[in-house]
């Protein structure tokens, strides 16, 4: 017989409300994130024209950095007692971030797409930093602008190289 599982212990000292808030937009972020990631990839994968090698590459090393911040946002909700996805299907009922399932899409279209895709993320990862703030949790503040960060970048190497496609 099974038993029930142990109650998540806090370590951080985090209040209880404040930790519920923290997690859930860490784990919107995080299914927001995988999305990303997977839309990259499909991206990258599906790419053509003139520019193919630039895209492919530029998709790609987009792509490894996006899914370099998954365990790190997964950890930290652990970190501060919480719980965080377990599934393909919690992904897709969090996710903000849409599929794009098209058989083709224009590379200029893809880049355009993901530029509005990480504003987007953009805009969620500032929103979690208020949430963040206001629960005192200084750790995940600071994560939060390194993420922030690297969200812009990927947007203005996405839209830079989207005025030549």
């Amino acid at each position: 017989m099974a038993t029930a599982p142990a109650q998540l212990k806090n370590p951080t000292g985090l209040e209880r409300n404040a930790i519920g808030t923290v997690a859930e937009a860490l784990n919107a972020i995080l299914a927001d994130s995988y999305a990303l990631y997977i839309k990259t990839k499909n991206f990258h994968w599906h790419v053509s024209g003139p520019h193919f090698r630039d895209y492919h590459l530029m998709l790609d090393e987009q792509a490894t950095q996006i899914l370099g911040t998954t365990d790190a946002i997964a950890e930290r909700v652990r970190k501060i007692g919480a719980t965080t996805l377990r599934s393909i299907g919690h992904i897709a009922r969090l996710q903000r971030i849409g599929d794009n399932d098209t058989e083709f899409v224009s590379a200029k279209d893809m880049l355009s797409e993901l530029h509005r895709d990480n504003l987007a993320l953009v805009e969620s990862l500032r929103e979690a930093k208020e949430i963040v703030d206001a629960a005192g949790d200084n750790g995940t503040s600071g994560i939060l602008d390194d993420w922030t960060d690297q969200a812009e970048e990927r947007a203005w190497f996405l839209f830079e190289t989207g005025r030549g496609a």
